[in-house]
C-alpha cells in the first residue's frame, strides 16, 4: 500500500537541472531498502519557483525539499523514509521580519500565499502522463456537462459572462470571439486552433501548462469546438517544447483510448479531435494570421484583416484561436460557475494571470495572481524583492511587445487597461526585473533587435521601420547621437505602429516609447554627456585606476588581455584608453576595489 507520494518536478527547467536523475535514483534506492510499494516517486509539472529547482515534495507531510540533486537519494530514502526525519540541510527554510529561519512548506511561502491558481491548478500537483490522475481531479467533469446539460449557446454566453479575456497579449473577449465564430452551425466546417507558439523572450507560461496539465488543453478545445460546431482542432506548438509535445501527444492518444476524442464524444453524437502542428520558431508566427498561414503549410506571414479569423482563419473557414492560458480556464470557469470566475480580479480584468517572472529578482519562476494585484506585490512580496542590496528600477511587461515600468509606478495594479494607459501591454505575461544597474537605452535596443530579426518583412513599415529605429539607437549608444535623434525615434516609432500589417509591427516600437516616456533622461545622457549613467553601452565607458587604493599587485596587468595595464610592483597602476577594450576583466580581478568604471 502506498502510503507516501514524492513529487518531483518535471519541468524544462528542472529538468535541465537533472529531475530526471533525481527520479531515477530515487527509485533505485527504493528498491534496494524495499520501499517500492510504500513510496511512489511522481514527475509533476513545474511547480512555479524555479529558482530553488529542482525541487522535490513529500507527501503527506509535505515536507519541501530544494535544489535537490540526484546523489541526495539516499539520504532522503534512508533518512526521511526509513527513519522519518527529513533531511533539513535540503529542507526549504524561510526567513521571516525577525530574521529567524523556519521550515515552510510551499504553499505557506512568501512566493504562493497571495497566488491563486487556476490555470496552473494542476501543475506540480499530477502525473501529467497518467489521464487518471487529470480525471480525479474533475476532469474533463466541464466537457461532460457542456455536452449533456448545455447548448452550445448557453456555453459560449458563460464565457462571455465570465469576462475572460484573450491570455495571448490581445485581450480581445474570449466568449466574443467565439459568439463571432459559432453561425451556421453544422453546415460550414470549422476549426479551433490553439496558439502555444510561445515566443517572448523569458516567457514561459503556455510551455509550463502543456508540461503539467496537457488534458486541460485537450478538454477546452473540445468546449470550444462544442460551442462554435467545429469537428476539428490543431494545436501550434513550438518545436523547442520537445517535453510539452512529448506529453501533449500521450495526453491526446490517452483522451482518444478513453473516447474523450473522435467519434460520439459521451454518446452525445458530437465528433471532435486534435491534431499537433509544429512552429519552426517564427515569433511572427504568434500573430494569429500567421499561424494560421503556417499551419497551412505556407511560409508564416500575416494576412490583411478583415476578414477576421472568427469569419475566415484555417483553410478559408471559421476558426477560433486561443492560447494555452487562455484554454486552461475553460474547464474550471463551466465546473465552478460565473460567479467565482468574475469574484477575482478587477472590473474589466475578470480572473487571474500568469507571469513568468525573471530578471534581476530572487525569486524567479512561474506566479498566477489575481487581475489587480500590484506590482510591488510581485516583485517585492512574491518575487523576494531585488537581490544584492539593488534598488528597483523598472520592470517590462509585454516582452518585445511590451513597455517599461518605472519604480514611481510600482504601485500600478496589473489589469489590461491599467498596463495600456501606463504605455505598457499585458502581453503574453513575460515580466522582466531591471535593477539600477540597467540601460534602459541598451534594453529598447536589445528588444528591439530581437523584433528586427523576427519580422517576416511582409510590410514596409516594419521591415524596414524598425531597421531605421534600430540604426538610430545604435548611434545613439555609440555615443554619436544628436538630441534630434530623440524626436526621429518618436516620429518614426509612431508612424510604425498605425502603418504595419500585424501586431509584431504595430507593438515593436513601444520598448522605444516607453523608455523615452520615463527614461528620456538616459537617451539626454548617452547624447549630450557621452556617459551610460548604469555603465553598460562600452563606447561610452572608461576604465580608471584609483591611484589611492591601488597596491601595485600587478594582478589586474596579467588578467588585461590587451596589455593596457602598465606599472611597477607596490606602485600604482595607470590603464591605456587607447588600448582598453573595456572587458572589465580587470575590475573583476581587482582584490582592492581601486579600479571603477565612469
Amino acid at each position: 500500500m502506498i502510503r507516501t507520494h514524492v513529487l518531483i518536478c518535471g519541468g524544462t527547467g528542472c529538468t535541465s537541472s537533472n529531475s530526471l536523475k533525481i527520479q531515477e535514483a530515487m527509485n533505485k534506492e527504493l528498491v534496494a531498502h524495499g520501499l517500492e510499494n510504500e513510496v511512489k516517486v511522481v514527475l509533476t509539472g513545474c511547480f512555479g519557483l524555479c529558482a530553488l529547482g529542482p525541487i522535490m515534495i513529500v507527501y503527506p507531510e509535505g515536507t519541501f525539499y530544494s535544489q535537490v540533486k540526484p546523489e541526495d537519494a539516499a539520504e532522503i530514502v534512508e533518512e526521511h523514509f526509513l527513519k522519518g526525519r527529513p533531511v533539513e540541510r535540503l529542507v526549504y527554510h524561510e526567513v521571516n521580519d525577525k530574521d529567524i529561519h523556519h521550515a515552510t512548506s510551499l504553499s505557506e511561502t512568501a512566493f504562493y500565499k497571495k497566488q491563486k491558481r487556476v490555470a496552473l491548478r494542476n501543475c506540480g500537483v499530477i502525473d501529467p502522463e497518467n489521464i487518471d490522475e487529470y480525471i480525479a481531479m474533475d476532469g474533463y467533469q466541464a466537457l461532460g456537462k457542456v455536452l449533456t446539460e448545455m447548448t452550445p449557446d448557453e456555453v459560449i454566453q458563460t464565457v462571455l459572462d465570465s469576462g475572460l479575456r484573450g491570455r495571448g497579449g490581445g485581450g480581445f473577449p474570449t466568449g466574443l470571439k467565439w459568439k463571432f465564430a459559432s453561425g451556421n452551425r453544422g453546415n460550414v466546417k470549422k476549426y479551433v486552433a490553439c496558439n502555444a507558439d510561445e515566443g517572448d523572450p523569458g516567457a514561459f507560461m503556455d510551455r509550463s501548462i502543456l508540461e503539467g496539465d496537457p488534458h486541460a488543453l485537450i478538454e477546452a478545445m473540445a468546449i470550444a469546438g462544442y460551442a462554435i460546431g467545429a469537428d476539428e482542432g490543431y494545436v501550434y506548438v513550438r518545436a523547442e517544447y520537445p517535453i510539452a509535445i512529448h506529453r501533449l501527444e500521450i495526453a491526446i492518444n490517452q483522451a482518444r483510448k478513453y473516447g474523450l476524442l473522435g467519434k460520439d464524444i459521451f454518446g452525445t453524437g458530437f465528433n471532435f479531435d486534435i491534431e499537433l502542428r509544429f512552429g519552426a520558431g517564427a515569433f511572427v508566427c504568434g500573430e494569429e494570421t500567421a499561424l494560421m498561414t503556417s499551419i497551412e503549410g505556407h511560409r508564416g506571414e500575416p494576412r490583411p484583416r478583415p476578414p477576421f479569423p472568427a469569419v475566415k482563419g484555417l483553410f478559408g473557414q471559421p476558426t477560433v484561436l486561443n492560447n494555452v492560458e487562455t484554454y486552461a480556464n475553460i474547464p474550471q470557469i463551466i465546473l465552478k460557475g460565473v460567479e467565482w470566475f468574475t469574484s477575482m480580479g478587477t472590473e474589466k480584468s475578470k480572473g487571474t494571470k500568469v507571469f513568468a517572472l525573471g530578471g534581476k529578482i530572487t525569486n524567479t519562476g512561474l506566479v498566477e495572481v489575481p487581475m489587480g494585484t500590484t506590482l510591488r506585490e510581485v516583485i517585492e512580496e512574491i518575487g523576494g524583492g531585488i537581490p544584492n542590496g539593488k534598488t528597483f528600477k523598472a520592470a517590462q511587461t509585454g516582452g518585445p511587445s511590451g513597455g517599461c515600468i518605472p519604480a514611481s509606478l510600482i504601485d500600478t495594479p496589473i489589469d489590461y487597461d491599467n498596463l495600456i494607459a501606463i504605455g505598457s501591454m499585458m502581453g503574453s505575461g513575460g515580466l522582466i526585473v531591471m535593477d539600477e544597474d540597467t540601460c534602459m537605452v541598451d534594453l529598447a535596443r536589445f528588444f528591439l533587435d530581437f523584433t528586427v530579426d523576427e519580422s517576416c518583412g511582409k510590410c514596409t513599415p516594419c521591415r524596414v521601420g524598425t531597421k531605421r529605429l534600430l540604426e538610430i539607437l545604435d548611434k545613439i549608444i555609440a555615443g554619436n547621437g544628436e538630441m534630434e535623434d530623440l524626436d526621429r525615434l518618436e516620429e518614426l516609432s509612431n508612424y510604425i505602429k498605425s502603418a504595419s500589417l500585424c501586431g509584431l509591427g504595430q507593438t515593436a516600437p513601444n520598448p522605444v516609447l516607453s523608455t523615452l516616456r520615463y527614461f528620456r533622461d538616459e537617451y539626454i545622457a548617452h547624447i549630450v554627456d557621452k556617459k551610460c549613467p548604469a555603465g553598460v553601452c562600452k563606447s561610452l565607458l572608461q576604465y580608471t585606476i584609483d591611484p589611492d587604493k591601488c597596491k601595485g599587485c600587478t594582478l589586474c596587468a596579467r588578467k588585461c588581455p590587451v596589455n593596457a595595464i602598465s606599472g611597477t610592483v607596490k606602485q600604482p597602476h595607470v590603464i591605456d584608453p587607447a588600448k582598453c577594450i573595456k572587458c572589465g576583466a580587470c575590475m573583476e580581478s581587482c582584490k582592492f576595489k581601486a579600479i571603477y568604471k565612469k
